[in-house]
């Protein structure tokens, strides 16, 4: 006699998925019947101040939003003033010996670094000098450094 293909789990595993069907048509079935029980009952409004109510908003209070004022990403930038790229300043310390010093700038309390290898002229402290600003690996660096 021949063993049966269909094993106790099988026959559960079946059973089950039945059940569950069942139930499904059960459900759709009773909101086929009380339509005015429906899923509206669980609906949450957002009110003018962001908080949840069960109430709609109230039409008056709406807020006419135009599309093109809304701004998506990174705002446009608005065009920067080009700054003189020659700066007057002060050299505020130099160590001739080691190749590098500061100069104060003339119109703030800012200091630049300076290495003897941005220097035009040779320079030594006190000296008034111009020149240009790049930034460098540790902040401002002075380059094309001449005596005034």
């Amino acid at each position: 006699m021949a063993k049966s293909q269909q094993t106790y789990n099988k026959n559960e595993r079946e059973k089950l998925k039945q059940k569950r069907k069942e139930d499904k048509d059960k459900r759709k079935r009773e909101k086929k019947d009380n339509p005015e029980k429906t899923s509206y009952d669980m609906y949450a409004y957002v009110d003018e101040y962001g908080n949840l109510s069960s109430t709609p908003m109230d039409p008056s209070k709406k807020i006419k939003i135009n599309a093109e004022d809304i701004e998506l990403g990174v705002p446009k930038r608005e065009p920067e003033e080009k700054e003189d790229p020659i700066k007057k300043g002060k050299i505020s310390f130099f160590n001739t010996e080691k190749g590098y010093g500061f100069i104060k700038l003339e119109n703030s309390e800012d200091s630049v670094f300076v290495h003897v290898n941005g220097l035009i002229d040779s320079v030594k402290e006190n000296d008034k000098v111009v020149f240009e600003v790049e930034q460098g690996m540790k902040g401002l660096n002075a380059i094309n450094v001449k005596l005034q």
